[in-house]
């Protein structure tokens, strides 16, 4: 005696063979995908092993239904072995000809209450490609301190942002860090190849005056810019997990990946060290949407409504005002909740 009927058995045959044939599908995608965007040779190299690879996956689909055997995927199941075992081997590279802007990753070292970062970036960008090359060594007393903003970058709708994460001293200096993809010379942020090892990852440290004047003024991106509240014990394990950050890159290079390790998921990763059990949330992977997530969880300036946060930190206007100001860090700060109408910080505030 059987469970289901005849009729039922076959639709329940059907079924699951239309979901083992979308799942080779999938793979064969993914299959082309990996290797246009790592086969060596070119794109004529990478345009016929992503046709071939897709090709092999449909056809073997094709065969599968024709003759109703499943013999007919084993070649395709050999070549999905050997292609993981392929990918497996892709490691990522301290050496290539990196763009410029990406060149350097900083690298730190603490003795005492004093950090000394090398390779900080200072550009003096007069347009994305019109740039004077400027890498600094700068030192910085963890004592003094002050600040901690969050920096989202808008470049394509309201969805994704960069996050960039900013620390200010008591003598009025600003330092920003960005997670970043390490391009080479000549290659552009692409989100899908971020999936597939096609980046390496960048720890960049920089003035202000470059990494956000770069992005409003040269790039013509949208800046919204927030005062984070975090104790000073805090403060200074953060600005440490960065410096842990560099050694880990300088020691082991890593990938970047537009999903799992990307420029907010890894700071997440480090805040969540310090201040344990802040939730998951979507927002972490639509980052566009972060800073409703630090409103909720009460990370901004205490007693405003979001909408108010947000229109004070609208920084664009004031950072192309700014563009010749050497003051530049205050200045896009002037008015901004948490600071005063000279853009210094207002300390009398809650977690200081």
């Amino acid at each position: 005696m059987t469970l289901f009927s005849p009729r039922a058995s076959a639709v329940l045959a059907t079924v699951g063979k239309l979901a083992a044939s979308l799942v080779i599908l999938l793979t064969a995608l993914w299959g082309a995908l990996a290797l246009w965007y790592q086969l060596a040779g070119g794109v004529a190299a990478q345009t016929i092993g992503a046709v071939l690879w897709a090709a092999l996956g449909i056809g073997s689909i094709a065969l599968w239904w024709a003759r109703g055997s499943a013999r007919a995927l084993l070649p395709y199941a050999g070549g999905f072995v050997l292609l993981l075992l392929w990918w497996s081997m892709i490691a990522p590279s301290q050496d290539r000809s990196w763009a410029d802007d990406v060149a350097r990753n900083v690298t730190g070292t603490v003795k005492g209450n004093v950090v000394t970062l090398d390779n900080v970036r200072h550009f003096d960008w007069r347009s994305e490609n019109d740039y004077t090359v400027k890498w600094e060594q700068r030192s910085y007393k963890l004592d003094e301190l002050r600040t901690v903003d969050t920096a989202l970058s808008y470049w394509t709708g309201p969805l994704i942002a960069h996050t960039l994460v900013s620390f200010g001293f008591a003598d009025g200096r600003f330092l920003t860090f960005s997670i970043e993809i390490r391009k080479e010379k000549g290659e552009s942020f692409s989100a899908i190849g971020g999936f597939f090892k096609h980046f390496e990852m960048s720890l960049i440290a920089a003035d202000e005056r470059d990494i956000i004047r770069v992005r409003t003024n040269a790039r013509g991106e949208d800046i919204h810019l927030y005062r984070v509240l975090m104790p000073r014990a805090a403060m200074r394990s953060l600005f440490l997990a960065y410096l842990d950050e560099a050694d880990d890159l300088k020691l082991k290079p890593q990938f970047y990946n537009t999903l799992t390790a990307n420029c907010t998921t890894i700071v997440f990763e480090m805040v969540r060290r310090i201040v344990p059990g802040l939730p998951l949330d979507y927002r972490l992977l639509a980052s566009g949407y972060l800073d409703r997530y630090l409103f909720d969880v009460r990370a901004l300036v205490p007693g405003l409504p979001f909408q108010q946060l947000r229109d004070g930190g609208h920084i664009t206007a004031r950072a192309r005002a700014a563009n010749d100001d050497p003051d530049f860090s205050h200045a896009i700060r002037r008015g901004m909740p948490g600071y005063d109408e000279q853009g210094y910080p207002v300390m009398q505030m809650a977690k200081q």
